[in-house]
């Protein structure tokens, strides 16, 4: 049978089943906050146990942990939970009202109570190692937990970059691959002028490159942490010294150049900072939506479409059209970049409604931003892995399409002009011929001359000697 411990806070009393790590106030929380039915993100508990240890670290170089056995089984709880042992205990919804003080208090128990059986003491007996006098001492809910969420999106936007910088090697790899296929250049998705499929996949992989730069920007904007600041960033309850030293022992903990905020005021009631990372990952976002429906446009038919590219066939794409295969892949993607979108706009709105020293919509922030994060890492791999690396070019069908198109007669402009390229146009469509046909017709162009003009290297040359 289940046996109990009673545990009280504020509002009373409550029964706690005995062997479980949180206590009274993450129960409370269980009971009010059904919302999400998601967890708070595994990456944000980790970094919470990397706060809870440089704060307890501090405190104890300040002397307020004398007794070892005590400080050392703290130190363990929290490196613990620093390391993701203890993330499954962590179990408030990740959108909770209280600025994200059931997070903190949810935290606060179960290093706690973890540290209470390192120390051979039963679970609750917070006389001994306690949940607020302890591991909150000198802390807020208001500066651990956004301290607690840079270093998370630090750490998960430099994954981010990984993901984002092997997609970008991936298209410069299909860049040199198809540098020698010729084909139809489209503005406004009607045929324009020639380009080459490989200077294509360049572009896309310029595009990704100018995501990673703006990432390395991310981290730069998220180093600067209100830890120490308490409640409201005039540092009430804390030590001067714990102020001054707590920020530096994180940095040296996590190797990452956190800074103590010059304004901590500041750095507390506003969050425009998340938004301007979220904006960032927004336009990472961007690049994998137009991107990937380039890729279907690209790959669409195959038999009535443009057919120029050949997407790894993947699944199955009907259950009643036989033969038809989806560009499930870059679907998949597009998809998370849209929601990762979406959670921009909703971040922004958190952002915004904020009130006077506190942003209580800290959660939703945290919430929306991780996942955002989790949403583009996972969309740029699986488009790497499952679409990208296995592309193939239909140079068959870019080769008929360039011989067909009235895309064609602009390679020949420099030579015959503007009115002469348009009257070969008129002509071979009065006559039903194609361009290449009505150009060598012409008498004004030879066919050397002309296949000279389509080459990959004419083609992609910068303007004409």
């Amino acid at each position: 049978m289940t046996t109990y411990r009673t545990e009280t806070d504020l509002l009373g009393t409550k029964e706690i089943p005995a062997d479980v790590l949180w206590g009274i106030h993450t129960a409370r929380a269980l009971e009010n906050f059904h919302i999400s039915g998601r967890a708070v993100h595994p990456e944000l508990i980790k970094a919470f146990g990397a706060v809870k240890l440089a704060c307890l670290q501090t405190n104890r170089q300040l002397g307020y942990f004398p007794e070892q056995q005590k400080a050392d089984s703290i130190t363990q709880a929290c490196t613990e939970m620093a390391e993701g042992l203890l993330t499954e205990h962590v179990l408030v919804d990740s959108l909770q009202g209280g600025a994200g003080t059931s997070t903190n208090m949810n935290v606060n128990e179960v290093i706690s109570n973890r540290a209470l059986e390192i120390s051979g003491k039963e679970k609750g007996d917070y006389s001994f190692i306690s949940p607020l006098g302890d591991i909150n001492l000198h802390q807020s809910t208001n500066d651990t937990f956004p301290t607690a969420l840079k270093l998370a999106a630090i750490r998960m936007i430099r994954q981010l970059e990984q993901s984002v910088l092997l997609l970008q090697e991936a298209f410069q790899v299909k860049e040199k691959e198809f540098a020698h296929v010729v084909k139809i250049g489209r503005t406004q998705l009607q045929d324009a002028v020639l380009t080459t499929l490989g200077r294509e996949m360049g572009a896309y992989a310029e595009a990704f490159n100018r995501d990673r730069w703006r990432f390395s920007k991310c981290e730069e904007r998220l180093r600067v942490v209100n830890l120490g600041g308490t409640a409201i960033g005039t540092g009430l309850g804390a030590p001067r010294q714990f102020i001054f030293r707590v920020v530096d022992k994180l940095r040296e903990n996590t190797g990452i150049g956190f800074a103590r905020a010059e304004n901590l005021i500041d750095n507390t009631q506003n969050a425009d900072v998340y938004v301007e990372v979220s904006g960032m990952l927004k336009a990472c976002a961007v690049s994998i939506l137009k991107i990937s429906t380039d890729l279907r446009l690209m790959s669409s038919g195959p038999d009535a479409g443009f057919a120029e590219l050949l997407l790894p066939q993947k699944q199955a794409g009907s259950s009643i059209m036989p033969g038809k295969v989806n560009p499930v892949i870059p679907e998949a993607a597009g998809q998370a970049a849209m929601l990762a979108m979406g959670h921009d706009v909703v971040l922004a709105q958190a952002a915004s409604a904020g009130n006077l020293e506190l942003n209580q919509f800290m959660p939703l922030i945290a919430h929306s931003l991780l996942e955002s994060i989790d949403l583009l890492t996972n969309a740029s791999a699986i488009l790497r892995v499952h679409c990208v690396q296995d592309l193939k070019a239909n140079e068959e069908q870019c080769r008929k399409n360039v011989l067909n198109s009235t895309a064609l007669i602009t390679a020949v402009i420099p030579i015959v002009g503007y009115e002469k390229a348009s009257e070969i146009v008129k002509k071979a469509k009065a006559e039903q011929m194609t361009i290449r046909d009505a150009i060598l017709n012409s008498g004004l162009i030879n066919e050397q001359l002309l296949n000279q003009l389509i080459s990959p290297e004419a083609v992609c040359q910068l303007g004409f000697n």
